[in-house]
């Protein structure tokens, strides 16, 4: 860490900074706006230290485009996790009140005392990859709610003959056998067919974008569509949300931060677990999707669930123990893609999604954990050595 620091509280419209040294003196304080001029004024604010780097809170939500755009301009910037700089304020001698300054100077804090922060690094294409993605879900959203509001219209128009699912073909096939002669069956006919167009179009941009994350995710080299259950959608937000694989020392590191290690419950001589709500929930979901996916098909992952339910486990429990699964091979297939690609290039290989050896800023911090205790920083930038993989593992290829 440089002997400057610059705590950055991050918001829409504004940033407020306090540049500290390594003893937590206050050298310098201010408050900018996020326009053009304004991060042009908060750099210079700070040019007479050219040996500083800027600590962001926050910088895969609120911050993310303050750290970014910092990046951009060849600045030194890692990311303080807001539960960091909580602690940080909390522990502070003074009143403890959230404002903007207060917020800075526990950020700025929080980054002194840190041992191991993660750095991030500037990655175009990784940035490119987490929008694409973001928009994909977006667009499965709407097109839930587009979808929820013809069902409810088509019921209407035909009463007892509603369906639980519905493509937009069946719509169109019931819809041309409806005529309604009375002013309400008329209106409800026009908005059915106003939200099937509707619905038409936003299926058309989700197939689109998943053609275009499918091509992205082979040109990066990634090998996690190899994985049975892992799609597009899965692969790419894999890619976006870990960035560096590195970060984490091993499975079991990963797998606190996806929220599929199970959480200890015991109480006297009754030992259990229960489902943790920690981590990254989005990562949660994909690798929720991919379970759900291999117990559909016929896998090794549906044996492993039915051999869970035989020995008296629950769905919802057998159902957690092959997410744990799906989370190591997951971190398995990164690792093994990441020595491919150095073994592939002497160079380094900073900006390939899922293989470089700096964080990016879209990155989620790994320090999560059901506890009020953060887990340890990440590891070093050095790859383990490759193990090799299990006699029988729950995901294959075809």
């Amino acid at each position: 860490m440089e002997n400057i620091v610059i705590g950055v509280d991050p918001h829409k419209l504004s940033a407020t900074i306090e540049v500290v040294d390594r003893h937590e003196q206050v050298l310098r304080v201010g408050r900018f706006s996020t326009d053009k001029a304004g991060f042009a004024a908060m750099r210079r604010h700070v040019e007479a230290w050219p040996e500083r780097v800027w600590a962001v809170e926050g910088s895969n939500g609120a911050g993310r485009s303050v750290a970014q755009r910092l990046l951009a301009a060849g600045e030194q910037v890692v990311d303080v996790p807001a539960k960091l700089a909580a602690r940080a304020r909390m522990l502070d001698t003074g009143h403890g009140r959230k404002t903007d300054a207060h917020d800075a100077h526990s950020v700025a804090v929080a980054a002194v005392r840190a041992k191991r922060l993660r750095v991030l690094a500037h990655d175009p294409d990784l940035e490119s990859l987490r929008m694409l993605v973001d928009r994909r879900e977006e667009l499965g959203r709407q097109r839930t709610q587009i979808a929820n509001r013809l069902q409810r219209l088509l019921a209407e128009l035909t009463p007892g003959k509603a369906k639980k699912d519905i493509t937009t073909g069946q719509a169109k096939a019931i819809l041309a056998g409806v005529r309604p002669r009375d002013l309400v069956g008329k209106t409800r006919r026009r908005l059915a067919a106003e939200q099937l167009a509707e619905l038409v179009v936003v299926e058309k941009k989700m197939k689109a974008l998943t053609k275009e994350l499918k091509t992205l995710v082979k040109d990066s080299g990634s090998t996690l569509m190899d994985l049975r259950g892992v799609g597009p959608i899965v692969a790419a937000r894999v890619l976006a949300d870990v960035g560096d694989v590195t970060r984490f020392a091993d499975r079991n590191r990963f797998a606190s931060w996806t929220g599929t290690a199970p959480v200890e419950a015991s109480s006297g001589e009754i030992v259990r677990h229960r489902l943790s709500r920690a981590g990254n929930r989005r990562m949660n979901h994909m690798i929720h999707i991919a379970a759900a996916t291999q117990i559909r098909l016929d896998t090794p992952g549906r044996a492993y669930y039915r051999r869970k339910l035989a020995a008296g486990k629950t769905r919802a429990e057998a159902m957690r123990c092959l997410k744990r699964r799906i989370s190591d091979a997951i971190y398995r297939q990164l690792i093994a893609d990441a020595h491919a690609e150095a073994e592939t290039t002497s160079a380094d290989p900073g900006g390939h999604c899922g293989a470089s050896l700096i964080s990016s800023a879209v990155d989620l911090p790994p320090h999560i954990d059901t506890s009020d205790q953060p887990l340890p920083g990440p590891a070093t930038p050095t790859l383990p050595a490759p193990r090799r993989p299990r006699k029988t593992p729950v995901l294959t290829g075809d």
